[in-house]
């Protein structure tokens, strides 16, 4: 494997295998529906952009929602960062509803499925 490095006269790198920016997600839509809030979210969520999805959803449950509705197939990307983000919604008799889930959104769900333990 070369090593990239950078002198005084060299145009940026950019290695294709590593993205070190953090995705950006974007909310396109935000309804409620009595005391369901519908969502639906494009771009890339990680860590780092799931920070305004969980501060929404924090806001949405104390105001009273109980119901959320989830749209995700305009998400190109996620990991771990996605299911922390909805980890607190389904406490406290709260319910979630996955929709259009895209082809990264339904890998993240599979594989997080098969590290449940079976019992």
């Amino acid at each position: 494997m070369p090593t990239l490095h950078a002198t005084p006269d060299s145009a940026a790198l950019h290695d294709a295998g590593a993205d070190a920016a953090p995705g950006d997600i974007v909310i396109t839509s935000c309804t409620t529906l009595g005391t369901t809030l519908v969502l639906h979210l494009a771009g890339e969520v990680d860590h780092y952009s799931a920070a305004p999805l969980r501060a929404l959803l924090a806001s949405a449950a104390d105001i009273g929602c109980t119901g959320l509705v989830l749209d995700t197939a305009r998400v190109a990307f996620c990991d771990s960062g996605f299911l922390a983000a909805l980890d607190q919604w389904p406490r406290h008799g709260r319910r979630l509803r996955l929709v259009n889930p895209s082809r990264p959104v339904r890998r993240l769900l599979n594989a997080a499925a098969r590290q449940q333990p079976h019992g």
